[in-house]
């Protein structure tokens, strides 16, 4: 990989002044998108979804321990795998720290489609205490399209209950949850930054 231009301190001063005005207008961006997003419409859920976890059956409602919102990552793991999707494990890997969502009234839960054993047996081996609950057998994984025919697909979703009743605020997909990748973002202030092919085509 190439190296930046080497320059002298003020040239670097100049440069560095420019790119700040550019991430003000990503930060203000940032905020302004976040605000659009607080007030998207909400999707009331009708359905009694059921899960299996540690302690046995439980519900959507269970999985907000009394809070108001509830952070969901959809971890692709099918039935049928032999162990957990290796870019889901990194993100749950980097899972901030819970008790500062949980001041906050929110909760953190972890859904995938393979049996609870399965998912148990990941846990242990990656040394994981968050929440993790089995959807097997339900219509959770295909209703909110994180199941198909062809197979997994990576998302987060967020709901918000009044009461029992639970809404569904916001999905997003794939490159969506990159965001919660801390590596990440620390890379991306580096020269080299994440080291992947696609970020050679952006110059």
């Amino acid at each position: 990989m190439s190296y930046p231009t080497v320059v002298s301190r003020e040239e670097w001063l100049a440069a560095r002044e420019e790119l700040l005005k550019k991430e003000k207008e990503l930060t203000h961006a940032k905020d302004q998108l976040a605000a659009t997003r607080r007030k998207l419409p909400m999707v009331k859920i009708e359905k009694g979804y059921v899960f299996e976890g540690p302690n046995g059956k439980v519900s959507l409602l269970d999985l907000f321990e009394g809070r108001t919102q509830l952070i969901l990552y959809h971890f692709m793991y099918g039935p049928d795998w032999e162990k957990g999707c290796m870019g889901c494990t990194n993100l749950v890997n980097e899972m901030c720290y819970i008790p500062t969502l949980h001041e906050k009234n929110t909760s953190v839960a972890v859904v995938s489609r393979a049996p609870l054993a399965k998912l148990e047996a990941w846990k242990e081996q990656m040394g994981w205490t968050v929440p993790w609950f089995s959807s097997y057998g339900s219509d959770f994984n295909f209703d909110f399209n994180v199941s198909n025919d062809e197979g997994e697909v990576s998302s987060l979703s967020v709901f918000q209950r009044d009461g029992d009743t639970i809404y569904h605020t916001y999905q997003t997909f794939q490159r969506g949850v990159d965001i919660l990748l801390n590596s990440y973002n620390y890379l991306e202030l580096t020269p080299l930054g994440r080291q992947e092919e696609w970020e050679k085509r952006l110059g």
